[in-house]
């Protein structure tokens, strides 16, 4: 159910940008995030903190998209976004106890410690080549490519790391069988 509330505003865009165009479509996002937002929080009770930070993102570089007429504003926001992830992901490495996906997936899985931090450089590693990845379709492909690109390109591409990462974090991972043995 997460994963469908979290793709909702970015099918909407899509939906819409294929039927009008790239700013209708921005308007579309901004008030689908808007509405995503305070709809979680109406349903489970606080902010999910990653779509707060994707509703400013969204409203100041959409707003400045639809304000300017520039849609250069909105091909970017995927890059940054990726940056700013890729950044919290390092700086984890340094501030606190836990890398961040260790706070985010440590209560479900128990692994090393080095696994955890190959884990986290290895996330701000592809965040980093998702935000270059991005920029370079934007300057290379019209605007129709890019928005498949960001629809089925960088959703795609994270599906496959996120198996990828699943994959490596079984091989260390304990069974329950393993811990009732010992």
């Amino acid at each position: 159910m997460k994963m469908l509330i979290d793709f909702l505003p970015v099918a909407l865009f899509f939906i819409v940008y294929k039927m009008e165009d790239i700013y209708v479509a921005t308007a579309v996002l901004i008030i689908a995030c808007a509405v995503q937002t305070v709809g979680v929080r109406l349903w489970k009770g606080k902010f999910e903190q990653s779509h707060v930070i994707t509703l400013v993102l969204v409203a100041a570089f959409g707003g400045l998209t639809l304000f300017l007429h520039d849609e250069m504003f909105i091909k970017w926001k995927p890059s940054v976004i990726n940056w700013l992830f890729a950044a919290v992901f390092i700086g984890s490495m340094w501030i606190g106890k836990q890398s961040i996906i260790q706070r985010m997936l440590g209560g479900q899985v128990s692994l090393p410690q080095l696994v955890w931090s190959k884990l986290n450089v290895a996330w701000a590693l592809f965040f980093t080549f998702l935000g270059f990845l991005n920029l370079y379709v934007v300057y290379n492909y019209d605007t129709d490519t890019w928005v498949n690109f960001k629809m089925f390109g960088l959703m795609g591409l994270t599906l496959v790391f996120i198996i990828g990462q699943s994959l490596y974090m079984a091989k260390y991972m304990e069974s329950d069988e393993s811990k009732s043995d010992t």
